[in-house]
């Protein structure tokens, strides 16, 4: 059943369909060299700072698909593979893998390589983030459904999916373990 049909059924009144784009509509790269002002006590760069790209490229990959301003819901995963230096040309690529009527999963793969060098890249991290886009009042908006266009982008809808099912079970189970603290008089 599809949105519309849902909310025309539940007595609401049925939105207009929204055209789909592709993944290559809104697919970007974030470049930055790493400096020592992005550096931890250990002379890496902070994860911290990584996270920031992360969220800076997703933001963006989100606002251009939705066509309009788009928020961190929450960052689902963020793993990071390999340390990365000060003089690391880091290379942060995201697409929209999943989106839901007013929400989109936006996959992150970090890359590092020596400014100065020819070697290739070496992927040191990688994240899922869930955006949900907003109007001017803060509102959630519609965004148009995501169109995968080849067999990787199809394979990371589906993964999108199976970890939309998974945060919302567990969003499930914590609200239900929660009411049974509740009812029996155990305060957090």
């Amino acid at each position: 059943m599809t949105d519309q049909a849902e909310q025309a059924s539940a007595g609401g009144p049925a939105a207009p369909e929204i055209p789909g784009k592709p993944t290559s509509a809104s697919r970007t790269t974030l470049s930055h060299i790493m400096t020592h002002s992005d550096t931890n006590l250990l002379g890496t760069v902070h994860g911290g700072v990584i996270m920031k790209l992360v969220d800076d490229a997703a933001g963006a990959v989100a606002g251009r698909h939705s066509g309009g301003p788009a928020v961190t819901a929450s960052m689902d995963e963020m793993a990071f593979l390999e340390p990365v230096r000060v003089g690391d040309l880091v290379h942060v690529k995201a697409q929209v893998n999943w989106t839901g009527r007013t929400s989109m999963e936006v996959g992150v793969r970090v890359l590092a390589e020596r400014w100065n060098e020819s070697a290739p890249p070496t992927q040191v991290g990688s994240a899922y983030l869930v955006f949900a886009a907003v109007d001017a009042d803060g509102k959630p908006r519609r965004v148009p459904p995501v169109l995968p266009e080849t067999e990787r982008d199809k394979r990371r809808w589906q993964e999108a999916q199976i970890r939309r099912t998974h945060r919302l079970a567990r969003r499930r189970a914590i609200m239900e373990l929660r009411e049974r603290r509740a009812a029996e008089g155990i305060e957090d």
